[in-house]
């Protein structure tokens, strides 16, 4: 199969499929075309956590606020999954998932450049660059993608990292510490989604969040409808969250808002 996501919201992502289909029978599977607008870094974080779960695939991913700029265009092979997409850092973080799953080293990934030679457009890479090249690498194999014409081999460590900050601990004693963080997301449900791990978070307890004391609870039915409350998602951060409604509104956080957590 060949994945999509994109910030594209619609109709684009209906373009690279047209070229993708009149090259190759691959099945193609949507992940999202509303991943975060222009932010690479979001973006990679819910690339991070949806890819992983796929069979062997050749995925397709742009968010690319530097398109038709000197930006390249590249794809990645890492075990039996190819990554296609800008040089902007967005693929990056996935490279690290899917490598700590497979128990692999940089030895095992191999890197190329795209080349597609006057591309239609300077806007529209998804359709010109990155939909050829994705499909052209699911007919060869990705096994075999030094044999793509479109790929020439690079060094990995030159593709642009990219990588989501660590929250840092202060004042630790032996009744509290705070936990500085950051917000790496919100979904759709309006959930804040930090970068605190979920085992530095007590179970069970009372913690501050930014000044205000909330319950830590593990399902969001243990406090009452429209009540502030503190739980480990799924990808295993702690999220500033509403029971049926918004954390992100009654918090105040956003993407990229510091967090201070006070536990203990």
């Amino acid at each position: 199969m060949i994945t999509l996501a994109s910030d594209f919201g619609t109709p684009y992502p209906a373009a690279m499929k047209g070229v993708m289909l009149s090259r190759t029978n691959a099945q193609l599977v949507d992940i999202a075309h509303d991943l975060p607008r222009q932010d690479p870094r979001a973006a990679a974080f819910w690339l991070r956590e949806a890819i992983p779960h796929f069979p062997p695939a050749v995925h397709l991913a742009v968010v690319d606020p530097g398109v038709g700029t000197d930006r390249r265009a590249i794809a990645i092979g890492v075990g039996d999954h190819a990554l296609v997409g800008p040089d902007n850092g967005l693929l990056r973080p996935v490279v690290r998932r899917l490598t700590d799953r497979a128990d692999a080293t940089a030895d095992d990934i191999a890197a190329y450049e795209i080349t597609v030679d006057d591309p239609a457009s300077t806007t529209f890479h998804g359709r010109d660059v990155f939909a050829p090249a994705a499909a052209e690498i699911h007919e060869a194999g990705v096994d075999r993608m030094s044999e793509v014409d479109l790929l020439s081999p690079i060094a990995f460590d030159s593709c642009v990292d990219l990588s989501f900050p660590e929250p840092t601990r202060e004042g630790e004693t032996a009744d509290s510490e705070t936990i500085h963080g950051e917000v790496l997301a919100v979904d759709d449900f309006g959930n804040a989604i930090t970068n605190v791990p979920g085992e530095m978070l007590p179970a069970g307890e009372q913690a501050t969040v930014n000044g205000v004391s909330v319950p830590v609870v593990d399902t969001f039915d243990r406090v009452d409808r429209g009540s502030r409350l503190l739980m480990v998602g799924s990808h295993g951060y702690v999220e500033c969250d509403v029971n049926r409604g918004r954390g992100d509104e009654a918090f105040g956080l956003g993407v990229g808002d510091s967090v201070d957590l006070v536990v203990g």
